[in-house]
């Protein structure tokens, strides 16, 4: 995509996206969404208070394993449930403010763009204006549903992740301890060296994430604009000359040209999902081994019990996942860019007309 394109990912119609969606934050019936986000807020520092203990579960049902102690593996048996019952619960409470949340703003959105694009028949000038058609069906029905469906997910999966890796850095630093290290006649003692590492690895990771996924966010964009293109050209076909559809010519008609050029994009895509994967993927698979690894030294030496090993790999785990929100959410992140860029972008093409509009009148 060249600096050229009006429809290109960028500040400007990312915040001309804004400046219209975060009026549904305002006004009369602002107290939906701020109330939705108090309850999402809610449930996600009481869920990490039940994952907190949860990770303490870990420890004391392992160390009663150890100790082979049949009355303490009996009480951790019986307190798993009620944990996991609360969890589920909060689950499903955060499932249905997000996805209220989602819609309400949808609606709003939505509408105003209908309005925008009806009024004064814009969508009849739109389409007859200069450079890239705005196609704007696709970009109302489609492009605002994603660009107000992720910023949500996204949101509340931020606040849990900082609030996360606070709260399981300190159970690292607290159970992991000093490691010591000796070598060429010295010894030297690394205090929170599970912490360290933590950073390391996810800095690692979401650096990897970033180099491999750098064009993402331009690809999506090509792709839902040709996807638009297609259903545009399809809608039409019912108003071209019969020999437009027919077995021969067919190649040649604008909805296969338009179709080759969505297989075109999707491929393209495709090449950017497998190269995140391999990283996220990766990351899944290996953070909760090399938690545990990490604490081999302290559990030889025997200065970690059992259970405290496994405590410290499921902070460290827990630790990785907060750290690595970006790695996690780097394809959702472009898509949605992507889509409130082109909702941006119709904002920008319906300002000009308004603009258009006021000239008009005052001369």
């Amino acid at each position: 995509m060249n600096g050229d394109d009006p429809s290109a990912v960028g500040p400007a119609p990312l915040r001309r996206f804004w400046r219209t969606a975060l009026g549904f934050w305002s006004g009369d019936g602002a107290w939906i969404p701020w109330t939705l986000i108090a309850l999402l807020t809610v449930c996600v520092v009481t869920q990490l208070l039940v994952q907190y203990r949860l990770n303490i579960w870990n420890r004391d049902f392992f160390n009663a394993l150890e100790r082979r102690d049949g009355r303490e593996i009996l009480q951790q048996t019986y307190l798993l449930p009620a944990l996991a019952a609360g969890s589920i619960g909060l689950a499903v409470i955060a499932v249905w403010g997000r996805m209220t949340f989602q819609r309400s703003w949808r609606e709003w959105l939505t509408t105003r763009l209908l309005a925008l694009w009806l009024g004064h028949e814009n969508y009849r000038r739109l389409d007859n204006g200069p450079g890239e058609p705005q196609l704007a069906e696709y970009r109302i029905a489609e492009d605002a549903r994603i660009a107000t469906d992720a910023p949500i997910d996204l949101l509340v999966g931020l606040l849990s992740s900082v609030l996360t890796a606070a709260t399981f850095v300190v159970v690292l630093w607290t159970v992991g301890g000093s490691l010591e290290i000796d070598g060429f006649g010295t010894s030297l003692e690394l205090p929170g060296y599970l912490v360290f590492a933590s950073i390391a690895y996810a800095a690692m990771t979401t650096g990897a994430m970033i180099l491999v996924g750098r064009r993402m966010a331009h690809v999506i964009e090509r792709k839902n604009q040709a996807e638009s293109e297609l259903k545009f050209a399809v809608a039409h076909l019912r108003d071209l000359p019969r020999t437009a559809t027919g077995q021969d010519d067919g190649q040649d008609a604008p909805a296969y040209l338009a179709l080759a050029e969505v297989i075109r994009q999707w491929r393209y895509l495709c090449g950017q999902h497998v190269r995140t994967t391999l990283v996220s993927h990766g990351n899944t698979l290996l953070a909760p081994l090399v938690g545990l690894i990490l604490c081999v030294p302290q559990y030889i030496h025997e200065t970690m019990s059992l259970g405290e090993v496994t405590q410290a790999a499921a902070a460290f785990a827990a630790v990785q996942g907060a750290f690595n929100w970006l790695v996690d959410n780097y394809p959702r992140l472009a898509e949605w860019a992507s889509s409130a860029s082109r909702v941006g972008v119709l904002l920008f093409g319906l300002d000009v007309l308004r603009s258009a509009d006021v000239g008009a009148k005052a001369s």
